[in-house]
């Protein structure tokens, strides 16, 4: 075989398509100014790849939690396309509450949506034991309804208690304050946790509906003794099914001889 012969053989071409490329997630962000902490999804550092992010101009987290984000779905819809347009292979979103949108994204954009941490609750009540079942921690128990576990997937009458009463978790997210006392906020989802499992001996794990207890789920879960999933397990898993894990030969010959590099 020539020289020239060779080259051809082994070429490999690089398709596009995308604007930006080895971000798979984009996640829609609420307006907020309050401070997103290492966990929270909207800290780029919280994630173990990289995400794109498009903030949603007027998804206040007041308009979206206490007013079912009255008068914003065309704003998500045009914000979640904007982002696969760039580059994300599947979206997700920065509020538990946004199940109300799941259809409606899903269907907009063309690709896998997880709107919120609730879709879990189905899959986590299969993995349990027989009589237990899933509780839900929420940043506002007065605002999540049964259309959102519904639209969720989930059952419900799931089990639920917020942090609304606490003394600054929810203060802090729903009136999106400039500064957070972490420490008061740790104690809110640790009382709120003891208060579901005291209402409810049968929770057998425990999912976050609000994005911003992610940096909490850890202590929970050491003060409960109990699962705790949030969205942060719920994206990674996500993720993996978006862009999964390439383990080499003898499984896997990727960008082989011969083989032509694409994302989509």
């Amino acid at each position: 075989m020539t020289g020239n012969a060779s080259h051809i053989a082994d070429s490999r071409i690089a398709h596009g398509g995308k604007t930006l490329y080895g971000a798979r997630v984009g996640i829609l962000m609420l307006e907020t100014r309050f401070p997103r902490i290492p966990g929270d999804m909207g800290n780029g550092e919280t994630w173990p790849f990289p995400v794109l992010y498009k903030v949603v101009p007027g998804a206040t987290p007041d308009r979206v939690v206490r007013h079912k984000s009255a008068g914003l779905a065309n704003a998500f819809l045009d914000a979640a396309g904007e982002l696969v347009k760039l580059g994300a292979d599947g979206i997700t979103t920065t509020c538990g509450f946004l199940s109300l949108y799941q259809q409606q994204l899903a269907a907009h954009v063309g690709v896998p949506v997880a709107t919120s941490s609730l879709m879990q609750i189905p899959l986590i009540e299969r993995l349990l034991p027989p009589g237990r079942r899933v509780g839900v921690l929420t940043v506002s128990a007065a605002s999540l309804t049964p259309q959102h576990f519904i639209a969720a997937g989930a059952d419900p009458a799931t089990p639920v208690v917020g942090t609304d009463n606490g003394r600054e978790f929810t203060r802090c997210m729903i009136d999106d304050m400039p500064t957070l006392d972490v420490a008061a906020a740790e104690h809110d989802i640790l009382d709120a946790g003891d208060a579901l499992v005291a209402a409810h001996p049968e929770v057998g794990a425990v999912v976050l509906e609000c994005t911003n207890m992610t940096p909490y789920a850890g202590a929970l879960r050491e003060h409960l003794r109990l699962p705790v999933y949030s969205i942060y397990s719920f994206v990674c898993w996500f993720h993996a099914g978006l862009a999964p894990r390439d383990f080499g030969p003898p499984g896997s010959a990727a960008y082989g001889p011969g083989r032509d590099w694409r994302e989509r």
